[in-house]
């Protein structure tokens, strides 16, 4: 028997006797007898990989769960990634945190497409919507025929995140440490950094990206922004390396993450599925407005009624100085 663990395969082997070349072992045990790394090649962008070979300088490895072919001189896609998750799920590789819990839509098993990226279309056993960019829905779930023309671009990603109980964070050693962060750690070229802001603890991170700006080089700003999320959670994706990150001499550690998506044309979401909140405060635009309009209607009228009798005076003042 042979399984692959942290880009090695492990060979195991199973003693039928207390007796073997490894000294003495249980009867009838599985046992691990080798193990044995192709050219010693470790993939250090991501350990959801298999099967790992170094060509010349450059680590390529095949995703878990779906065997596309990965480099690990750069990041590899989200939708591989939550590919390679799901898959983890269902092998038993990995074990859900204990107070995990999902937000909407939470994690699902893409479609990709053979470069990585998410089918514009993606279906579930009962359903099928429409995807960004970055794989966040933006549509109404319709039936198994439900249509998507197009992959609407993710351009615009705004990460807020909170850091633990420390002392004050000047602002500039922050902005000057976090875009070193994104270029060192997540490869994104500065230029894609549009913003980032500090309200002690809350830190916002804001990307743009256009398909226009990014090269084939390029990190995607969604796969950041996935790779910072699990990062912060503690999951991290590379391989044996956590966030770490320090400000004035002293560790920042972040605790919380939240991520809004912009896509280049809004979603298409209908008024049904809007949450509570959302409706009200669209109920009370709407009344605001009508108010405003029955102000502006019974002004005009009062202001008319005014206008006439003015006039019907004036006209009577004329009558009495011509008599």
């Amino acid at each position: 028997m042979h399984i692959y663990v942290d880009n090695c395969l492990k060979v195991h082997f199973r003693v039928s006797t207390r007796y073997s070349i490894v000294g003495v072992l249980e009867l009838n045990d599985w046992r691990p007898a080798l193990v044995f790394c192709p050219s010693g090649c470790e993939c250090k962008t991501n350990k959801r990989v298999v099967n790992c070979v170094l060509q010349g300088e450059e680590c390529k490895c095949l995703s878990f769960g779906s065997n596309v072919s990965v480099s690990c001189n750069t990041l590899t896609s989200k939708c591989l990634l939550m590919k390679a998750e799901m898959a983890g799920m269902k092998h038993g590789r990995r074990d859900r945190p204990k107070h995990a819990f999902v937000d909407n839509d939470g994690i699902y098993d893409p479609d990709c497409e053979e470069n990585g990226i998410f089918k514009a279309r993606q279906c579930d056993n009962s359903s099928c919507w429409c995807v960004n960019t970055a794989g966040v829905r933006r549509t109404e779930k319709g039936d198994k025929d439900f249509k998507c023309t197009e992959l609407v671009r993710t351009h615009w990603i705004i990460i807020e995140t909170e850091h633990g109980s420390r002392g004050d964070v000047d602002v500039y050693s922050l902005e000057r440490a976090l875009r070193d962060l994104l270029k060192t750690r997540y490869m994104l070229d500065e230029k894609y950094v549009d913003y980032i802001e500090y309200k002690k603890p809350l830190v916002i991170i804001e990307l743009k990206q256009n398909a226009s700006q990014k090269s084939t080089r390029d990190v995607d700003i969604a796969d950041v922004a996935y790779y910072f999320e699990k990062d912060v959670s503690i999951i991290t994706l590379f391989h044996g390396e956590k966030l770490s990150l320090s400000v004035n001499a002293e560790p920042l550690v972040f605790e919380k993450t939240l991520i809004y998506y912009v896509d280049e044309k809004p979603p298409e979401f209908s008024m049904k599925h809007l949450t509570n909140g959302v409706i009200a405060v669209i109920v009370v635009v709407v009344l605001a407005i009508v108010a405003g309009i029955i102000v502006l209607i019974v002004t005009n009228r009062r202001r008319g009624k005014y206008e006439k009798h003015e006039i019907k005076e004036m006209n009577e003042m004329h009558r009495e100085l011509n008599a």
